[in-house]
């Protein structure tokens, strides 16, 4: 299985599986279907509507085509950044295939990533426009050269993949993100945030010199360790953390990143 390596602030490179182009694949059929049902159903429910409703003027057919655009096009086009910013980094295609969108920092994409990913989706936009300008080529030749330039783009996103070190397509590239495999389950254990009992008591106070890059790199790399049962990797991490904050412990590399997790969530959240 292919793998990508992502460097954390201590210097310590963190490994995600990558996601494969069958996975890919489904995560974009599951979505396209989403919104083909979306607009059927739609569809059906305007259709109704306009067939038992008079129309007396201009302006009221106006507004209800309007309103049917409205509801078509804002759906359909912020589909993708909507649920990657609402749940973490997937789409209901990328949750049932297991895949997540991160940047290249292995930590959650930013709302700005997430934009510019949606911005440059040549992908799963140009699919689209390679059938439907197939459909009227016949009596449009001049669509030909439309239909050329947005084979190329789509050719060019599966060549990306294919071809870069972290199998990133165009998007992904001027965005910084990297689309990865993931079998965890989806919720806030995914997140450097905790639930710490009010009673605890820290260990080592002098975490808040770390900056919340530094706690979600070793987020990454206490996951990754445990994943991939890597010993060597959580203790490597450890002893630099000791080394810069200056901790002497005998703890397991283990339970000392875990207690760091748990003292950097109470000591900034009380």
């Amino acid at each position: 299985m292919s793998t990508i390596h992502i460097p954390t602030s201590f210097n310590i490179s963190i490994t995600f599986p990558a996601a494969s182009f069958h996975r890919r694949l489904g995560a974009w059929a599951i979505d396209l279907a989403i919104l083909i049902t979306y607009l059927y159903f739609l569809t059906k429910i305007f259709s109704a509507f306009v067939s038992g409703t008079p129309f007396d003027e201009d302006a009221e057919r106006s507004v209800v085509r309007g309103i049917w655009m409205f509801l078509t096009v804002v759906p359909i086009f912020t589909y993708h950044p909507l649920c990657e910013l609402l749940l973490n980094g997937q789409s209901i295609g990328k949750k049932v295939t297991q895949l997540r969108v991160i940047n290249d920092k292995g930590g959650r994409a930013s709302i700005s990533q997430v934009l510019i990913r949606w911005l440059i989706r040549t992908s799963d936009y140009m699919v689209l426009v390679v059938i439907l300008m197939s459909l009227i080529a016949s009596r449009y030749p001049q669509v030909l050269t439309q239909v050329g330039i947005a084979f190329g783009l789509l050719a060019l996103d599966i060549i990306l993949v294919n071809v870069t070190a972290r199998h990133q397509r165009l998007g992904d590239i001027l965005a910084h993100t990297i689309l990865i495999r993931t079998t965890q389950k989806t919720g806030i254990e995914e997140t450097i945030f905790q639930h710490v009992v009010d009673t605890y008591t820290p260990q080592f106070p002098q975490v808040l010199q770390l900056s919340d890059r530094d706690i979600n790199a070793i987020k990454n790399i206490l996951d990754s360790a445990r994943r991939h049962h890597d010993y060597a990797l959580a203790e490597r991490a450890a002893d630099k953390i000791r080394n810069h904050l200056r901790i002497d412990n005998s703890m397991s590399p283990y339970d000392f990143l875990e207690i760091l997790l748990k003292d950097y969530n109470y000591l900034t959240t009380h």
